[in-house]
């Protein structure tokens, strides 16, 4: 999971004991890095723009560095960047 996902993931609402579990399952979170900054916003530019979208590319620029599926309940929120690569689970 990327650092930014598990941002939102810690926005919550969430118990304690939720927290511990996904972290155990989790693990760690992928560091977002100045390469996939880069690509998240050529992700949000070559994707319209659209406002409250910029978390969505962050997102899906981790995956694509990590070469990695997403996995989400949110599938319109990512459908949009699948012709640059991203697979979802």
């Amino acid at each position: 999971m990327s650092a930014v996902a598990w941002t939102e993931f810690l926005c919550g609402p969430l118990v304690p004991s939720t927290l511990a579990l996904a972290a155990d399952l989790i693990g760690p979170p992928t560091e977002f890095t100045p390469g996939e900054a880069a690509l998240a916003a050529r992700l949000f530019n070559d994707s319209g723009r659209r406002r409250g979208s910029l978390l969505d590319c962050m997102v899906a620029a981790t995956a694509l560095g990590e070469g990695a599926q997403i996995a989400t309940v949110n599938v319109k929120d990512f459908r949009r960047f699948e012709p640059f690569g991203l697979r979802l689970a």
